[in-house]
């Protein structure tokens, strides 16, 4: 860690906290962030030369494995023809029509370059769209960092939030309704007190940033419910689950149609790429042809639509999913195991590539229950894994991720990693 102790402490001179985004920084786990310098399939190598396998994955977008060859080919192809054009491309039309073939939900979709993006631009379409202001979020779910999204729970159950984020007015999250996530009877009792304003809810399709939370069949189908009877737009943030946990995200799983879809991470390869879509009757309402104004400089860059393209083409094959989901059971279960032999309370649960951990016996369903985890026994092993080679999210509160790259071998070798390490979970 030589060199990447060198690297944060003059970072730390140049750029706040020495990282570009918080959670990097170490701060949730303690020590020093691990500075990379490349990565190869399930393997990244750090600034020293060291070796791990990776369950991070970029957060979720390298589905293949770092450096997968048809997609690093497919970036060096399209860079060759130009880097960026700021007028309409083939390519676009090609992952419009791969992304609505595969969610028929979206019916028509807008590309842009991140998931923030597409989050904040589906949320101020759902307002033009409905005429109404009131977003209902859920406590321990992230969207983005849009000023109106930044916001906590409020001092009791169906009262407005608060900011979360120095800078971001209070008059903005008043505008914001933040609920119980799993908690059905309270989304009817804000419809009830609140419908005639509320505009959009906006729900992690799976939790993935508190950690790996699964919604219930009872929850879902109540707020499909819910916003059909209130005339509200019903937005699934598939950022992370989308093309992640099934070729129709988890909205194919759990067989419940949203309004509107935003997308991110795995529909761009590793590459900066997001997009939303949905009904074709509210994404008329965006510009040029509707009142809500949306644009962005880079949106569909041919570049980045290249990458998100051929890991697209993998990722739809048939059986893809099968084997993926597979192998990510496979990892948790053995974790649970070997956490079960050494005595440490802990839990976890996988949709296809993607799974969570926990230091509580029983999985959580909310954001109170997840704050009950061990968080110091998440920490302890988070750095027995690291000095083993294995690279987890530095945070007790964020989903991991399998790709296809990781082999049998590659588990065989973290769970044996985890044997050791989680009798220092023990403390």
């Amino acid at each position: 860690m030589g060199r990447s102790n060198e690297l944060f402490e003059r970072s730390q001179q140049l750029i706040p906290g020495g990282v570009n985004s918080p959670v990097r920084a170490f701060r949730a786990v303690g020590g020093t962030p691990v500075f990379f310098r490349e990565g190869r399939g399930s393997r990244v190598v750090d600034e020293d030369g060291r070796e791990y396998i990776d369950y991070v994955g970029s957060w979720g977008p390298l589905i293949l494995g770092h450096a997968h060859p048809e997609v690093v080919e497919a970036v060096a192809s399209a860079a060759r023809q130009g880097l960026s054009f700021g007028a309409p491309t083939a390519r676009e039309l090609e992952m419009a029509e791969v992304l609505t073939g595969s969610m028929p939900s979206m019916e028509q979709v807008r590309l842009v370059s991140s998931g923030t993006e597409a989050v904040m631009s589906a949320i101020r379409l759902a307002r033009g769209y409905t005429g109404r202001a009131v977003i209902v979020k859920f406590e321990g779910c992230y969207h983005g960092h849009s000023d109106f999204l930044l916001v906590k729970a409020g001092s009791g159950a169906l009262t407005f939030g608060n900011p979360t984020s120095a800078g971001v007015p209070a008059e903005l999250a008043s505008h914001t309704l933040v609920l119980d996530y799993n908690d059905p009877q309270q989304a009817e009792d804000a419809f009830s007190r609140h419908g005639k304003d509320i505009a959009a809810v906006v729900l992690e399709a799976v939790a993935g940033n508190m950690n790996f939370v699964r919604p219930s069949d009872e929850f879902i189908h109540t707020l499909r419910r819910l916003c059909t009877k209130h005339g509200a737009v019903l937005l699934f943030d598939e950022v992370m689950t989308g093309f992640r946990v099934g070729p129709r995200g988890a909205q194919g799983i759990f067989g419940v149609s949203p309004d509107l879809t935003t997308l991110g991470k795995v529909i761009g390869g590793g590459m900066p790429v997001g997009a939303f879509g949905g009904r074709r009757e509210i994404m008329q309402k965006l510009a040029p042809v509707g009142p809500v104004y949306q644009a962005g400089t880079l949106s569909g860059n041919p570049v980045a639509v290249a990458a998100g393209l051929a890991t697209l083409r993998r990722v739809l094959e048939p059986g893809f999913f099968d084997r993926l989901g597979a192998a990510t059971a496979k990892l948790v279960q053995g974790l649970e195991s070997e956490a079960r032999a050494a005595g440490v309370p802990f839990s976890g649960a996988s949709l296809g590539g993607m799974f969570g951990i926990f230091f509580r016996k029983e999985l959580p369903a909310s954001f109170a229950q997840v704050m009950q985890s061990d968080r110091e026994a998440f920490n302890r092993f988070f750095h027995a894994m690291l000095e083993r080679g294995v690279y987890l999210a530095p945070s007790a509160f964020e989903a991991g991720f399998v790709s296809a790259a990781h082999s049998e071998a590659d588990i065989a070798a973290t769970l044996a990693a985890a044997r050791a390490a989680f009798a220092s979970a023990r403390g």
